[in-house]
């Protein structure tokens, strides 16, 4: 019996060919796993009105952790026009399964190293080495809109002073998206980086958020990492707001170590980031609870490339490197890392994004011969 049970799920589009890739590279490092295939994305949706069946939520709770590819996301009227004719008319109504996989689960970091890796010719800068954490439940991404507005909805608002001048817009003419933090999930996502950055010999860690506008859910999001901080004197603490930090990560990267922010901030963050140490296929990220992780790369499916083993696949590698550091195997997690470094440096295996020929498969066996 295997020591571990692994959940793989490619989802679409290039998710396919970047898992292949990778499970190249998984099967030569020697990991004692079962890996347990299972379904997502967006031909579940399509037949069955579902992107994240109940069965694959099942296999998650059957296993230890979970690589996963990439999925097609659209918007709601597009999602709908591509139901199966006897699903339509039923009320059904698309939800990014990755979302849903992060609030069932409670994965409540989603955690993004960004490294320029030596020989990349892609980086921005050499040296950078940034780890930005994203809370991953709530913020923006909680995923309460209302549209048409809801009279009940309507009403509550209509107490604020600020919402009186959108008294008379029709209920199907405004859209209503909510920023829901709590005090709690704000404190667990900080504290996760001044442990991450204590552990690791880090510096300082950087709150990224814009409490002189968003005043409330802002301003709970700092005060509460105010006080956390404090816990971790040894650490410098930093804050910014959102917009500055998009120019101050450019202007002077090495001045940064880790950053932490909610969901929305952090995603438009960490692909900032990602693009200085060579764009979204070298940026792996895990969700990450305190009893489950989902690891995937930080790119879409990019279906008009499904199929072809042309997208990098170093990220959903070094994705699978995150993975085996969480169960504990931490060498193996290592020796990853370090062939994916060699083969980066050594230039002779490039996928086109860095200017060469190679493909998803051809990175995955010259890591593999690394290891």
């Amino acid at each position: 019996m295997a020591k571990y049970k692994i959940a793989i799920l490619p989802g679409d589009g290039v998710g396919k060919d970047v898992v292949e890739a990778t499970m190249i590279v998984l099967d030569r490092v020697g990991l004692d796993a079962e890996y347990i295939y299972g379904d997502i994305g967006w031909e579940f949706w399509s037949s069955e009105g579902n992107p994240l069946p109940d069965r694959t939520l099942k296999l998650l709770r059957e296993t230890d952790a979970c690589l996963f590819g990439a999925i097609t996301s659209k918007p709601k009227e597009d999602a709908g026009l591509e139901l199966s004719p006897a699903l339509k008319g039923k009320g059904l109504s698309y939800f990014s399964p990755i979302v849903r996989l992060r609030q069932e689960f409670d994965l409540y970091q989603n955690l993004r190293p960004c490294k320029a890796y030596p020989g990349n010719p892609l980086n921005y800068k050499e040296g950078i080495d940034l780890v930005i954490f994203r809370e991953n439940t709530e913020g923006m991404y909680a995923g309460v809109e209302f549209l048409p507005l809801p009279q009940v909805v309507r009403d509550a608002l209509l107490t604020h002073p600020k919402m009186k001048r959108f008294k008379d817009v029709p209920a199907n003419e405004i859209a209503v998206s909510t920023r829901i933090m709590t005090k709690s999930a704000c404190a667990r996502i900080v504290r996760a980086a001044f442990e991450f950055a204590r552990k690791g010999g880090r510096k300082s860690v950087t709150l990224i958020e814009k409490p002189n506008v968003l005043r409330e859910t802002g301003g709970l999001m700092l005060d509460t990492a105010r006080a956390v901080a404090k816990d971790y004197p040894d650490i410098k603490f930093w804050n910014a707001n959102i917009d500055a930090i998009c120019m101050w990560l450019l202007k002077n990267p090495h001045d940064y170590d880790v950053l932490v922010a909610e969901n929305l901030f952090g995603d438009i963050v960490s692909d900032l980031a990602a693009q200085l140490v060579g764009g979204l296929g070298f940026a792996g990220s895990g969700n990450i609870g305190d009893t489950y992780g989902v690891f995937e790369p930080t790119h879409g499916s990019a279906p008009k490339y499904s199929g072809l083993y042309k997208v990098n696949p170093i990220a959903t590698i070094l994705a699978a490197k995150m993975m085996l550091d969480w169960i504990g195997e931490t060498d193996k997690g290592r020796a990853i890392e370090d062939a994916v470094a060699e083969v980066i440096k050594e230039g002779m295996v490039r996928t086109y994004d860095m200017g060469g020929q190679s493909t998803s498969l051809d990175i995955g066996r010259a890591v593999a011969v690394k290891l």
